[in-house]
């Protein structure tokens, strides 16, 4: 294993393209596994693919040199998390049908945990397996001395209560969110991340990012999005900013300049038919999204 001061936990999924048939290793964090290594961010994976089905996940953590925690306890008997993808006229993805697959029971194994007590710091995509797993790890003490980070996706999961009850555990939450600015959710989350000293970064899509801070009082900053034309699709975007905003923030402290980082990794993925590059799967860049 190389890059334990900073690992990356979550599923990762082998992504169903209805339109075409394709299936595609995909998910938060082999997308935000791909930016890293872009950008020479030194981090491992703790993550699970089944036996039965994870041979292209494997083939694209070694084309990459993705590292795995522990790698021969990568794969776990079963098969692996599955999504249905369809990409909206508007340029949208529609994802829905998630299975779990190995992730429905997910632990750490004990090098695993091993491992992470001498991490510095944790980033965790939640869907339920892995929701399930932070609370266990923070119950254990597990997470004494990490900084702990979160994608919350598009808050699918969630309600502003649950929301409150897993920031106890993550010192910064991003959240995807889908609906109103002036939404009366957007003033809990704040309300959460003020009540807890924390900070949660919502970014909503085409309009604004806000941060809210509650770390030294109450800070609200907004920051206005520049809309780019989308060549590709919006998939994987949001990854996309997270992966450049942590790596800026780790470097420098400054959730300013963060944002701005973000935004640059966020755009630059619109060229793309799917959340990486062609080459990036090892098709052919004419090969029809």
């Amino acid at each position: 294993m190389t890059g334990g001061d900073t690992l990356l936990m979550g599923t990762i999924s082998l992504d169903h393209y209805l339109a075409t048939g394709e299936v595609l290793p995909g998910g938060g964090v082999l997308n935000m596994a791909w930016q890293w290594r872009r950008l020479g961010r030194p981090f491992a994976v703790l993550t699970r693919v089944g036996t039965e089905d994870g041979a292209p996940i494997e083939r694209f953590l070694e084309r990459h040199a993705i590292p795995a925690v522990v790698r021969d306890e990568l794969a776990s008997p079963g098969r692996s998390s599955t999504i249905d993808i369809e990409i909206l006229p508007d340029r949208q993805p529609w994802m829905d049908n998630f299975v779990p697959g190995v992730w429905a029971d997910y632990r750490l194994s004990a090098r695993e945990r091993a491992a992470l007590s001498k991490a510095t710091r944790l980033h965790v995509v939640l869907v339920e397996g892995a929701i399930a797993e932070l609370e266990r790890l923070a119950a254990a003490g597990a997470l004494y001395g990490i900084e702990v980070s979160a994608d919350f996706l598009g808050f699918r999961h969630y309600t502003v209560d649950r929301l409150a009850a897993t920031m106890r555990h993550v010192h910064l939450g991003f959240i995807g969110w889908p609906g109103d600015e002036d939404d009366a959710v957007v003033d809990g989350i704040r309300a959460v991340a003020y009540d807890l000293g924390r900070v949660l970064v919502v970014t909503m899509g085409a309009r604004a990012v806000r941060v809210f801070d509650g770390r030294a009082g109450t800070n609200d900053q907004r920051f206005p999005v520049q809309a780019v034309e989308v060549a590709g699709t919006t998939l994987g975007c949001g990854d996309a900013f997270i992966a450049w905003y942590l790596d800026e923030l780790w470097r420098t402290g400054d959730h300013p300049a963060a944002v701005e980082r973000g935004m640059m990794g966020g755009a630059a993925a619109t060229a793309w038919p799917r959340p990486l590059p062609d080459d990036a799967y090892a098709l052919s860049p004419t090969r029809p999204a």
